[in-house]
């Protein structure tokens, strides 16, 4: 058996305040002449956090528009215009939620690989390192800062560019930097921490180094959204440290059918992908029984609204592109239902699947 050599981070800070030493952390990485580009969740446009960046010279801050999940055509568009600007840059800083997070590992990827980031849409395509990257989280959850993968919506396809080359080189997880985040979108993001425990703990591909980290992870989200009845700095602490735990938990196992499911939905309607995966998770009895009457009684306790409906009217084209898209996500489906997946998950019965959402 061939076990996997699995790439981590390179250096993690943590604690309150932790963003005050970004300009020391960044020092050694600049290259003179090169500035350092600082791609910022446009949420924080006008907003006191931009007057902390420390840019130096002639670094540039890029408001990343994440309305909706990063499409391959984003980040080409971004790559090249830093290209035809500097030729080159010291280094890409995303500061935000997964989604900017994911755009800034591929930007920097795309600074040294030729061609599309679609081209490397799939597992171990990327040839070369990016320029130096950096990961700064301000909703928790996603695991975006420890992943392997940069999960982009591609012409054909959602799928991640899955490489050694993806993780980030540092990442800074201060929780001060969540506190302004809405309670809905908290919420969301912290459930995809949930749900990716809830496969990883259930999956197949179930080891001692996943169990480790997803049984740490769900309790933290227990902490959070089931034993606590107000939010403070200490629930700010602990979902940073669960969305980093998560995401290590499912870099040596794998998600499952919420996440499988709700790609479709999100490569068609643009779904955003905690708000996705809820939609999804309502409804997945079947697969999850104790995990979905957990998270139902989480949606009810924090007062939670989940859209549903959001299938109804699509066309037969429609349900075929998500059904393609998701059935493409073969890891996920081995790990949620074994080797024999496709005997369990028909196209019929993802369909049918998709018609309750």
């Amino acid at each position: 058996m061939k076990f996997r050599n699995f790439k981590m981070v390179g250096y993690v800070v943590y604690g309150r305040g932790s963003f005050n030493q970004l300009d020391e952390i960044l020092a050694p990485q600049r290259k003179e002449g090169k500035p350092m580009v600082f791609l910022v969740d446009h949420f924080f446009e006008g907003k006191v956090l931009i007057s902390r960046i420390p840019v130096r010279g002639k670094d540039k801050i890029i408001f990343a528009d994440v309305t909706y999940e990063p499409k391959t055509t984003y980040v080409d568009k971004l790559a090249q215009q830093l290209k035809d600007e500097f030729g080159t840059v010291s280094g890409v800083i995303g500061i935000g939620g997964g989604s900017t997070m994911d755009l800034a590992k591929a930007v920097s990827l795309m600074m040294n690989n030729p061609g599309s980031s679609a081209d490397y849409q799939g597992w171990d395509l990327v040839k070369h390192p990016g320029v130096y990257k950096a990961g700064i989280p301000t909703l928790s959850g996603t695991g975006a800062e420890v992943s392997r993968t940069t999960v982009l919506t591609g012409p054909t396809k959602k799928l991640g560019m899955n490489s050694d080359f993806t993780p980030f080189d540092q990442i800074v997880l201060d929780p001060e930097l969540t506190k302004d985040a809405p309670a809905n979108q908290r919420f969301y993001t912290g459930m995809d921490c949930y749900i990716h425990c809830i496969e990883s703990l259930e999956g197949t591909y179930l080891n001692e180094f996943s169990k480790s980290y997803g049984e740490k992870a769900l309790q933290l989200c227990r902490d959070v959204f089931v034993n606590k009845d107000s939010w403070d700095d200490d629930c700010d602490d602990k979902l940073m440290m669960a969305s980093y735990a998560g995401g290590m938990s499912i870099a040596y196992s794998q998600v499952g059918v919420a996440h499988a499911v709700s790609y479709g939905l999100s490569y068609l309607l643009g779904t955003k992908h905690g708000i996705g995966n809820c939609i999804v998770m309502n409804h997945l009895q079947e697969y999850y029984p104790a995990g979905v009457k957990e998270f139902k009684y989480m949606v009810e306790k924090n007062n939670i609204d989940i859209p549903t409906g959001i299938c109804k009217g699509l066309s037969e084209e429609d349900f075929e592109k998500m059904i393609n898209v998701s059935m493409g996500m073969k890891p996920l489906w081995e790990n949620a239902l074994g080797k024999d997946w496709e005997k369990i998950m028909t196209r019929k019965k993802l369909r049918e699947l998709y018609e309750k959402l």
